[in-house]
């Protein structure tokens, strides 16, 4: 049996700018993905039958609903794989997460970017990354970028992504929630604050693309945003509380994470980031406190 694992980044967006729902029920997306050192790994190993299955450790968060069956969006890369190439083995999926489950840091998406390189690698199909990508597409709206990694621009609903110029590594610390958030739920409240209202189609903030490539980490903090915002205070108010306590620290920008419910925080250094990370476990506003570095790889086998 040939066995191959992949090490597949989380994913903070700096800037989420969104659009009008369109006929097809997606919104417009505008965004700079960052790719940070939290990584999941996926093991695959081929197996002579056709059977796809998945096991998964949490490393974190045990109370957390991953699915095991074909609802699994890596179980579902697989399948989409093996249809696409034609191969007939099957594949024994195994998910070691650190990725906050339903955290708004596309983990699901990393790991059905991660299944599709591991799955590529243990059946032997040879795709190379421009067909990965085609695929990853056809899966949702993060994970091309989470094949990519690094810092990139995320266009449509999230799946056309190009490279941007950036210089600089940057440290961040991120406030878990307790429980997860739904980006249906998320979305749908979106729609519900701006019914009547005439939203604009989104674009990537100028002075956020200026910072990045000056490798300013002050100017980048101010120039954080996320048109989700309100929608997911309006589900989740306590959020407003872990944003504050972050600022308080004087993080140099503080924005929920995608649709939430993931607050992060950019600090100065790696010092102001154990400063930023220990308030906001002191004052109890979230389960779990993660620091980390960016930009990093996207899915690379290990």
């Amino acid at each position: 049996m040939t066995t191959a694992t992949v090490r597949v980044p989380a994913k903070i967006n700096l800037c989420l700018g969104v659009g009008p729902v369109r006929d097809d029920g997606y919104h417009p997306l505008a965004t700079v993905y960052q790719a940070v050192d939290v990584h999941d790994e996926v093991k695959a190993t081929a197996t002579e039958d056709d059977e796809i299955s998945v096991t998964v450790h949490l490393e974190a968060d045990e109370s957390a609903e991953v699915p095991t069956d074909g609802d699994n969006i890596a179980v579902k890369a697989a399948h989409l794989l093996r249809d696409t190439t034609g191969t007939e083995a099957g594949v024994q999926l195994a998910i070691r997460k650190v990725i906050p489950v339903a955290g708004g840091m596309a983990g699901g998406s990393a790991d059905a970017a991660a299944a599709l390189v591991a799955c590529n690698e243990a059946w032997g199909t040879g795709l190379g990354r421009p067909e990965l990508e085609r695929l990853a597409a056809q899966l949702g709206s993060d994970v091309p970028f989470l094949l990519h990694g690094g810092n990139a621009m995320g266009g449509g609903r999230g799946e056309t992504v190009s490279p941007v110029l950036a210089r600089g590594s940057y440290y961040w610390v991120a406030a878990v929630a307790a429980t997860g958030l739904s980006t249906k739920a998320v979305y749908a409240e979106f729609d519900r604050l701006n019914e009547g209202s005439n939203v604009a189609q989104p674009e990537v903030p100028d002075d956020l693309l200026a910072a990045l490539r000056a490798g300013d980490a002050e100017a980048l903090g101010r120039s954080l945003s996320n048109d989700l915002t309100l929608a997911a205070l309006s589900l989740r108010p306590e959020l407003a509380g872990t944003l504050d306590i972050g600022l308080e620290a004087e993080a140099l920008g503080a924005v929920i994470s995608g649709s939430g419910p993931t607050c992060v925080f950019l600090a100065a250094d790696e010092n102001h980031s154990l400063d930023i990370a220990m308030a906001l476990a002191g004052a109890g506003v979230c389960a779990d406190v993660i620091q980390a570095r960016g930009p990093v790889a996207g899915a690379r086998l290990v």
